[in-house]
Parts: C-alpha cells; sequence; structure tokens
C-alpha cells in the first residue's frame, strides 16, 4: 500500500510539474509577439534582432561550455548548425520581426501555431508522407482562422496584406527549419550547445543586414529597447524553448497540444498590454485554428 500511494503521489507531481512546464511555455512562447512589438516602438527591427541573438547566444553558450563543461562542435556539426540557424534566426526571424512592424501582436502569436500544420504539409510533399484529408482540412481551417482574425485589423489599418504575406512566410521557413533540425544527426551535442550556436550564427548572418540599413535617429536606447530584448532573450529564446524540449522529452504528442493555448494565451497578452480588440472575428479565428491544430494533433496521436 505505502508503494502504491508513493507511485500515485510521483505521478501526480510529475503531472502538476508538467502542467506547469506547459503552461508557462504558452504564456512565454506567445508573449514573443507584444514583446517584439513594444521594442519596435523604440528600434529598428534588425537592431532589436541582433542584441537579441547575440545576447541569448552568448547566455547559452557561457552555460553550455563553461559552468556545464560540454564539447564544442566539430566537422560537419558546424555546416548543419550555420544552416540550421540561417533558417531558424536568421530568416525566419528576419522576416518575422519586419512583418509585425505591419501587424497586431495578437495576429502575430496566432500565426506562430501554426507551425505544426506547415510542417506537416511539407512534410507530406517533400518527404514522401501521404497528404492526408486531415492535413488538408487543417491548413485550409488555419488559413480560414488567419484571415478571418486578420480581416477587421485590415479595415482598422492593424494589419496589411503585405504583412500578413511576410508573417505567413515566416512560419513557412521556420517548418522548413524544424524538419531540417529533426533530420540531421546531431551526435552527443547538448541542446543548449545546439540552440546557443545556432542562435549566434543567426545573428552573425544578420549582422550585414542590420550594418547596412542601420539608421541612428529610428534607434532610441529606451526602456522599450531593452525591455523588449531582454524578454525576448531570456524567458523566450532560452527559457521557452527548454520548456518545450522538456515536455518534448516526457510526450511530444502530449507537448504539441500545449499550442492550442498560445493563440489565446497571445491575444490576452495583447489585448492587457497594448489594448488589442478581442472582437468577434479574432475568436472566430482562434477557434478555427485551433481546430486545425487538433486535427493534425489528432493525427500524429493516432
Amino acid at each position: 500500500m505505502a508503494e502504491k500511494a508513493a507511485t500515485i503521489t510521483s505521478t501526480r507531481s510529475k503531472g502538476l510539474i508538467l502542467f506547469i512546464a506547459g503552461l508557462f511555455f504558452a504564456i512565454l512562447w506567445s508573449s514573443a509577439a507584444v514583446a517584439t512589438k513594444i521594442g519596435l516602438q523604440s528600434a529598428q527591427p534588425f537592431t532589436i534582432c541582433i542584441a537579441r541573438f547575440f545576447l541569448a547566444g552568448t547566455v547559452m553558450l557561457l552555460i553550455a561550455h563553461v559552468a556545464m563543461g560540454k564539447r564544442l562542435p566539430t566537422g560537419k556539426e558546424w555546416k548543419q548548425l550555420s544552416i540550421y540557424g540561417l533558417l531558424n534566426v536568421s530568416i525566419y526571424l528576419g522576416v518575422y520581426i519586419v512583418a509585425m512592424q505591419q501587424v497586431s501582436p495578437g495576429l502575430g502569436s496566432l500565426a506562430i501555431a501554426t507551425n505544426p500544420v506547415f510542417i506537416s504539409v511539407i512534410s507530406s510533399l517533400f518527404f514522401g508522407q501521404k497528404l492526408r484529408p486531415a492535413i488538408i482540412i487543417s491548413l485550409l481551417l488555419c488559413s480560414a482562422g488567419v484571415t478571418l482574425a486578420a480581416w477587421p485589423l485590415l479595415q482598422n489599418s492593424m494589419a496589411t496584406p503585405l504583412g500578413i504575406g511576410l508573417l505567413m512566410s515566416s512560419m513557412l521557413v521556420y517548418s522548413i527549419g524544424t524538419l531540417y533540425f529533426s533530420r540531421q544527426s546531431w551526435s552527443d551535442l547538448h541542446i543548449l550547445t545546439i540552440n546557443g550556436w545556432q542562435t549566434l550564427l543567426g545573428g552573425v548572418f544578420l549582422l550585414p543586414v542590420a550594418i547596412f540599413t542601420f539608421q541612428p535617429s529610428k534607434n532610441v536606447w529606451d526602456g522599450h529597447f531593452f525591455g523588449s530584448v531582454l524578454w525576448l532573450a531570456i524567458p523566450v529564446s532560452i527559457m521557452a524553448v527548454q520548456l518545450w524540449l522538456f515536455l518534448l522529452r516526457d510526450n511530444p504528442v502530449k507537448a504539441a497540444f500545449w499550442l492550442f493555448l498560445c493563440p489565446v494565451s497571445g491575444y490576452i497578452i495583447a489585448s492587457l498590454l497594448m489594448k488589442e480588440p478581442i472582437g468577434l472575428y479574432a475568436v472566430m479565428g482562434m477557434l478555427l485554428v485551433i481546430g486545425g491544430l487538433y486535427l493534425v494533433q489528432r493525427k500524429k496521436a493516432a
């Protein structure tokens, strides 16, 4: 009886830890859109990117190589990290932050949640997996959800067609980067080593663009800038990613269901901090995206 009680207590404790981890992941991950929008009030997009990437990358590499004593990448691992950093950091986040100049933070967080659908579609089209009806329906639902949520924002000048196009293009690049990562052999490289170097290399690749487009008069080194960079670097780039990996190690299918919360928490954060209205169109759009995500995750679970 004592052993059974201890097992039940341990299971409940683990469940509570996973629940808290998932909740914090969804909140931190979806907060990136608002933090980006706040930073854009004071600085150019690539200025924010460079500061974020170099800060986050340096912190992760100091922890991995100095504090934890993990090994450096070798040989072809540098090529893999470079390609992954180019896709997952330079292009994805570079295009994303430019798009955020022309869309609302709520819409930005809603788009992030569509990534699992893009990943499933790309896997089906390019890697020989059958394009099932559920995937097609999921793509249509998510596309309709983003369009519906964006419609009143277009009318109120809170979003532009170009901004929405760039936003969805960035999601496509992120999905390609995710698939690239999953199909490479990383040997015994620690996840902080991978994340740290791909973030730092992504910043290095983006640096020439940032230098070429830099205009001193458009950058103010105030609380909005530093607060945005610190939040994007530490809670989002480091903490949220580590929480996500923790959830994935326990159960990938269950972990993916926390993505359902991201559009909801993103809109709530945007409403509280940026006074973005949550109207009927936004709610209906969220429900359509969540429905599309559910179909994809149900397929994976099956």
